[in-house]
């Protein structure tokens, strides 16, 4: 459903959840380091859940919101992200592993203490019942404690790759026609948009036998439905800036992606402009 914020200068608009019944009833943006970059970046979280944001904006166009006109047509789009993603380098950085040492056991109110980012406090029931797939955890009495496993992390990226092959073919046709070493680039592709190289991507190329270089060659450079960067902390005032190093992906991936998006921006123009003929 799309709603619009207000930010300093105009107004956005965004299609997301709304709060409802069926959530928790709120809804809020959360600053939070992109898992691949550490940019500041905006999400949203909502009913419990945590989405991403995305922008996309054609050539020329604007938004008619009730009495209102957006100069800016430009188009923002929250979809739900795995907060294990989110949480890896957190967890990543808290067992302070050294060499063959397996690091350090942790408390997740320590974990998620980031200076600068209080939007990690928020995540707490969310990472207290999903990051027990990608970690060790042990109770002392009533406190837990969690240290993150490489070999469960590396089971749980395997199992995404695996996913992400079997569902892009229902994305673009174009795929029944690609090779299957391609399709595997693609997906490996999409999961190092929010993982860093080292070590995670290195070693997941590593057991699968792909290139990592040639997984990057692979997958085209095509700039759609970049992430929100954010500007100020809190603000709905997106800004319109592009992470570089979320650029990258597989073309029919992107293609697929921008023809959803394309086509949500006609179903909520249609929408307005029906609603503005009823009421005249």
């Amino acid at each position: 459903m799309g709603s619009c914020w207000e930010g300093i200068d105009e107004s956005r608009l965004l299609i997301a959840p709304v709060p409802g019944p069926n959530g928790d009833g709120s809804a809020r943006f959360l600053s939070l380091r992109h898992p691949k970059s550490g940019v500041r970046t905006s999400y949203l979280l909502c009913n419990g859940l945590l989405q991403e944001l995305h922008w996309f904006k054609q050539p020329y166009g604007s938004w008619f919101l009730g009495d209102y006109v957006s100069e800016d047509g430009s188009l923002y789009t929250a979809t739900p992200i795995d907060p294990v993603f989110i949480m890896l380098p957190l967890f990543e950085d808290a067992r302070m592993k050294k060499g063959d040492d397996p690091g350090k056991f942790r408390q997740l109110d320590e974990i998620l203490f980031v200076n600068d980012y209080p939007g990690y406090q928020q995540l707490f029931s969310i990472a207290k019942d999903c990051m027990e797939i990608v970690c060790e955890s042990k109770e002392i009495g009533s406190t837990k404690f969690f240290r993150l496993d490489d070999k469960k992390v590396f089971a749980w990226l395997h199992y995404k790759v695996c996913q992400l092959k079997q569902t892009l073919p229902a994305l673009d046709q174009n795929y029944a026609a690609r090779e299957e070493k391609d399709t595997l680039a693609d997906s490996v592709s999409i999961l190092g948009e929010y993982l860093k190289d080292d070590p995670w991507l290195k070693l997941l190329c590593d057991h699968i036998k792909l290139d990592l270089p040639e997984a990057k060659r692979i997958a085209a450079d095509i700039e759609v439905c970049p992430s929100a960067i954010e500007s100020p902390v809190g603000s709905s005032n997106f800004s319109q800036g592009k992470n570089t190093s979320e650029k990258k992906t597989g073309r029919n991936v992107k293609q697929a992606k921008k023809a959803k998006v394309e086509t949500e921006s006609r179903n909520i123009k249609e929408m307005f402009t029906r609603a503005s003929r009823r009421r005249n």
